[in-house]
């Protein structure tokens, strides 16, 4: 490889700065035929959705998940409210995942989201300060308490972050990927995209051996 060109590619990409977080993101029973349009909307501002499920809930099951809540005016009409049909959860992640999910959604009540910020998914897809269409965790401890509780299944490892995400861009990505960019640079595609990827899987290091180039090179030796 050039010395010249991988100096000026290694320019072009900055050591990664990655600090992932994830949230709940719940579409609620009032909204969900509007499920494909909001999923568009997620992807569009930036977030990965890991993990998904469509569930419907009992209202023990709704008791349990807003136990915060409990003895509250509103409760059981929030219980009946949640389980009244199917819903979408979903894990969202991305940097910052929990304050950028609920600044996209916006106030809880819909009725002011409407007034003061009237972009806002709950001001788009709301009714009131109940049926408010969209739920997202409050803070990062409670993401995890919901994320558990909608998705049990689950074992929440880690997402790498800091210096541990650096070593592992460095160590299994950044080698090929810069060789890919350089091999792009020289050869121009009118689809730069399209014949990246071909590039990446035709010459990933981890890609298996097919079982009949093993048994020729055993032949061979």
């Amino acid at each position: 490889m050039n010395s010249n060109l991988e100096g000026k590619m290694q320019m072009l990409m900055p050591e990664p700065q990655i600090f992932v977080e994830r949230t709940l993101a719940l579409i609620k029973p009032d909204v969900i035929d509007k499920e494909e349009e909001i999923e568009d909307l997620i992807l569009q501002s930036g977030f990965m959705i890991t993990q998904k499920r469509k569930l419907q809930l009992s209202p023990e099951q709704c008791s349990n998940f807003y136990v915060d809540q409990y003895g509250k005016v509103f409760f059981p009409n929030l219980t009946a409210y949640m389980s009244s049909g199917p819903l979408v959860a979903m894990v969202l992640a991305r940097h910052r995942a929990v304050s950028y999910w609920k600044e996209l959604l916006g106030p809880s009540d819909s009725i002011k989201a409407m007034r003061t910020h009237p972009h806002s998914l709950r001001a788009i897809y709301g009714t009131d300060d109940m049926r408010n269409a969209l739920h997202g965790s409050l803070s990062v401890a409670l993401a995890e308490r919901e994320i558990r509780f909608m998705f049990p299944e689950v074992i929440l490892e880690p997402i790498l972050a800091g210096q541990r995400a650096r070593d592992y861009l460095n160590l299994y990505v950044k080698p090929t990927l810069l060789a890919g960019l350089t091999a792009l640079c020289k050869e121009k595609p009118a689809d730069p995209m399209t014949w990246l990827a071909d590039w990446l899987i035709e010459h990933n290091p981890n890609k298996p051996r097919l079982q009949h180039q093993i048994t020729e090179e055993e032949h061979q030796g």
